[in-house]
């Protein structure tokens, strides 16, 4: 089984710390294994924990069995199916355990696709991406997993959950929203009915220059509230270019795509803003053709995917490394920055001697962007834990100040969960106490994740 995969546990991993493993594994192969399963963990007090592709950064799928028989991980893989295709409603319903290339596979068989490429596409699921509110390829519009949903089937030991199959309802609380971003502590992901698409016949992108991060931040600005709706529209400055080895400079990476008519004016409209803000552009490429990742943009994509693997890399030889992830207003956007840049870096420059941040926007909004922030220290070798901690809630304690968000979509899991008790009202809290209550009343299903043990 592949292990999660934030600093915490690769640090764990090259020292040979597995404490955190559970007692046994089962692979359910269909609903009523599952079903019966937590039927079985319910009598007996024992935990479980819906594992996907064990992707998880923030804690969400290992477990502190203490008041518990045992720990069992349910690895939904076996689970992997594309059951039923609506080309009509150009939608499809899909078990939880598919991987993004498994899914694909199966939809290029009927021309669509699903389109979500969160970082961890090769390995993760679509139970996980449900479970964690997971972002992924569209900067604007389709940011979410929860932009793809239709309805959701959920297994919890209380019994099956299904939400009706709708376009959108107007009644009352929305129940597949309630269900997203649960991280398996209402019980576990079995389907979903999820909206699909062609591939795109036309495209259009460009990579424009900035001098001035702060230009490029307006330019996007002014192109997320255009109601262009890009579908890329990362703004990475100089650090990240480099650290990524697309650019020597800020760079936003911008494209439009569509499966019914060309998108080459909406383009132009957003180069030309790019242009008003002081940005050169550097490539542009318009039309239909088969080229779908090639120039900066191809190589952006190509280190998005390998970051992982060059993180894994970067700990083995002794260099702390971590990723954070938030959102904020656009108004508050520069005082956010301005400190995240010199509490963060001047924290791992007392604690490790030296720091280096970068930023990209992996998502924008009318209102405001979601920046995406990566920390790399020299590691204190044997206290790597204790360094990391520190600078870790360092950056919570400055989202929190600044009124941003605990996190934008790397989930909650057990390391983001105080901050979220800050984010969340506590009334709030006490109704998805309730729910698992009513879901889970022996309470044994992810425990630890989203919310505490206690209370």
């Amino acid at each position: 089984m592949r292990t999660e995969r934030g600093h915490r546990d690769l640090v764990r991993g090259f020292h040979g710390d597995f404490s955190p493993a559970p007692d046994a594994v089962a692979r359910p192969e269909s609903e009523e294994d599952t079903v019966e399963l937590l039927s079985w963990a319910s009598s007996n007090r024992v935990a479980v924990v819906p594992f996907g592709g064990g992707t998880s950064v923030v804690g969400g799928v290992e477990c502190d069995g203490s008041g518990y028989r045992g720990v069992v991980s349910l690895d939904t893989r076996s689970l992997d199916e594309v059951v039923e295709v609506d080309p009509v409603s150009r939608s499809a319903r899909i078990q939880a355990g598919a991987t993004g290339p498994r899914l694909q596979e199966q939809l290029d068989e009927h021309g669509l696709q699903l389109r979500h490429y969160p970082q961890s596409y090769e390995f993760s699921t679509i139970g996980g991406w449900l479970a964690t509110h997971a972002g992924g390829h569209f900067a604007t519009v389709y940011t979410h997993i929860d932009d793809f949903v239709e309805s959701v089937r959920m297994v919890t030991p209380s019994g099956v959950v299904e939400t009706r199959r709708l376009p959108r309802s107007g009644a009352g609380p929305d129940p597949n929203a309630f269900l997203l971003g649960s991280e398996g502590a209402f019980g576990v992901f079995t389907e979903a009915w999820m909206r699909v698409q062609p591939r795109p016949e036309y495209r259009a992108k460009a990579t424009v220059a900035f001098d001035d991060f702060g230009d490029g931040v307006g330019a996007t600005r002014e192109i997320a509230q255009a109601r262009l709706y890009p579908a890329n529209c990362r703004l990475l400055d100089r650090n990240e270019a480099v650290l990524n080895q697309v650019a020597s400079t800020n760079l936003l990476v911008l494209g439009f795509e569509s499966t019914d008519s060309p998108v080459d004016e909406r383009l132009r409209r957003g180069v030309e803003i790019a242009e008003e803000y002081g940005g050169e552009v550097r490539e542009t490429t318009v039309g239909d053709d088969d080229e779908e990742h090639g120039g900066a943009e191809g190589d952006w994509r190509n280190s998005f995917f390998e970051a992982p693997y060059l993180f894994n890399g970067l700990v083995s030889i002794g260099v702390l490394v971590d990723t954070f992830e938030t959102s904020v207003t656009w108004e508050g956007f520069d005082a956010l920055h301005d400190d995240v840049r010199s509490e963060v870096v001047g924290t791992a420059e007392d604690l490790c001697g030296g720091g280096f941040l970068s930023c990209r926007f992996t998502h924008v909004y009318e209102d405001g962007p979601a920046p995406y922030y990566t920390i790399l220290a020299p590691a204190d070798v044997g206290n790597e834990l204790e360094g990391w901690r520190e600078i870790k809630k360092v950056a919570s304690d400055v989202l929190d100040r600044h009124g941003a968000a605990t996190t934008h979509h790397h989930a909650i899991g057990r390391l983001h969960r105080d901050a979220y008790e800050k984010e969340t009202p506590d009334e709030f809290r006490d109704a998805l106490r309730a729910a698992k209550d009513v879901f889970d009343p022996d309470g044994i299903m992810n425990p630890g994740a989203l919310l505490s043990r206690e209370g």
